[in-house]
């Protein structure tokens, strides 16, 4: 129910902040530039179909699109109407997006009319479909309705408003190394998720920086893509991108590219020399969580791997845990006092803080902590020595009673020599208790290697069915 506290869901500030401009600029780049004035017209057709549909201010939303015009249009327009926009990854199965309207019971659900053609692409051509369905109108006065990454466990429901995400956008602006005016940003990353959405589209849309996303994304797809405008640009992704864009023996000259920034995990050492000495570009990393949005930032690699609190932000670290300050909670519903308590949200990540220069070391999730026979083994340690092994195309270590790895092998009997290599590099208690072996290691829509230990075996299990099946 409506609590008559809150006050309504702003609509000014789509027009204010995202849609201003001068109507002749590029502002978008799907296939093809998209101006402003093309832009909100987009935004006024789709208004005019939720509206249709009985979507009214405070209402609730939920968008479930590819990445589009379609997607960026309604969502737009479902801001502007004054309502509450649910986003929900469009690669989720049926059975996973009828749980997420069970919990959060939106008003409307807005669903591409087609399936997007191909597993790679970017962006996607779509058309709307709208329907109604009972619902509850928004109990609070967020704007976005996010779940997390759900990559160690169930996802969370968060909420942010519009002053929110309005704050955030001016903190990308006060970040050295954040595109400017007339500069371009080539994005890889999910629209659905913080990253794309706050970081690409809409700083890009307030900030006067044409977005554009690649048609296809893989490496040709992408460097295609950076290649086709003078503009300097930016790449935005996450470190699997890197990977894929390192994966390139000799990439073609780039002069417009200026840096890529990568979200999430810390780019291993390896591939992030790999992609330095490649591309002869900066590389910036930038930590951040859906509930935030950024949260500190490196986007030189001056200090790797510590980074700098975003303007306004303070960071503390307590007892090995690095905590944000936060007035009220960003989770919707009752919040876990171990999540956010006393105006901190507690990040449930490992790190330290320097108490002379306020940089922040991000040493990967406090669960990656772990005892062994009383002796400290950090996960991410050795998941990352295992996948800089040039047997291993990939790798997640976890624990469950023992240290034990998944890993993807380039070739079918190196697993000895893994055997071995490891007990060059790591203590013998460091090293993983059992070694599974899989075809594919589990990721989140993101890109974020998955270590929820059910899934893990179900990749495990999979392939073992299928080694059955040619015996």
């Amino acid at each position: 129910m409506i609590d008559g506290a809150h006050p309504p869901l702003d609509p000014g500030w789509v027009d204010d902040v995202l849609l201003a401009g001068r109507p002749a600029d590029p502002c978008l780049d799907l296939g093809a530039p998209v101006t402003r004035q093309a832009l909100r017209a987009l935004v006024a057709d789709q208004q005019a179909a939720l509206t249709a549909a009985g979507l009214r201010e405070r209402g609730v939303a939920a968008l479930c699109l590819p990445p589009s015009l379609t997607f960026i249009s309604t969502l737009l327009a479902t801001w502007r109407i004054g309502a509450q926009a649910i986003l929900l990854d469009h690669r989720l199965t049926p059975y996973e997006v009828d749980r997420a309207l069970t919990r959060l019971a939106p008003q409307v659900v807005v669903r591409a009319k087609q399936a997007p053609d191909g597993a790679l692409r970017g962006y996607a051509q779509v058309d709307a479909e709208v329907s109604a369905r009972p619902g509850l109108p928004a109990a609070g006065p967020h704007a976005l309705v996010q779940l997390s990454s759900g990559s160690t466990g169930p996802s969370k429901v968060i909420g942010r408003t519009a002053a929110d995400l309005i704050a955030e956008i001016d903190r990308y602006r006060q970040i050295d190394g954040v595109p400017r005016e007339g500069e371009r940003i080539v994005s890889l990353a999910s629209m659905v998720h913080v990253l794309g959405l706050v970081g690409g589209l809409l700083y890009g849309l307030s900030a006067g920086v044409q977005l554009a996303i690649p048609p296809r994304m893989t490496p040709h797809g992408i460097l295609d893509t950076v290649a086709a405008s003078r503009e300097p640009t930016t790449l935005l992704g996450v470190p699997f991108h890197i990977e894929l864009l390192a994966s390139v023996a000799e990439p073609p000259p780039l002069p417009q590219l200026t840096g890529m920034t990568t979200g999430g995990e810390l780019v291993r050492t390896g591939v992030y020399e790999s992609f330095v000495n490649r591309y002869g570009v900066r590389l910036g990393n930038m930590y951040g969580m859906t509930e935030a949005g950024v949260i500190a930032t490196d986007l030189f690699g001056a200090g790797r791997p510590a980074l700098r609190p975003a303007p306004g932000l303070t960071v503390r670290e307590r007892d090995g845990e690095l905590h944000l300050a936060m007035q009220n909670s960003p989770y919707l519903g009752d919040t876990d006092p171990a999540r956010w308590s006393d105006g901190w949200l507690h990040t449930r990540d490992a790190g330290s803080v320097d108490a002379d220069t306020g940089l922040v070391r991000v040493l990967g999730r406090r669960d990656s902590q772990v005892s062994v026979g009383g002796l400290k083994v950090d996960l991410t340690e050795v998941e990352h020595t295992l996948a800089d092994l040039p047997e291993v195309e990939g790798a997640v270590v976890v624990f469950d009673k023992a240290v034990e790895a998944y890993i993807m092998l380039r070739t079918p009997d190196a697993e000895t020599r893994v055997r071995e290599l490891l007990a060059q590099r790591l203590a013998a208690y460091k090293r993983p208790r059992v070694l599974h072996i899989v075809d594919q290691l589990p990721r989140t829509a993101t890109g974020k290697l998955v270590r929820d230990h059910s899934v893990l075996r179900g990749a495990r299990q999979d392939r073992e069915a299928a080694l059955n099946l040619t015996r």
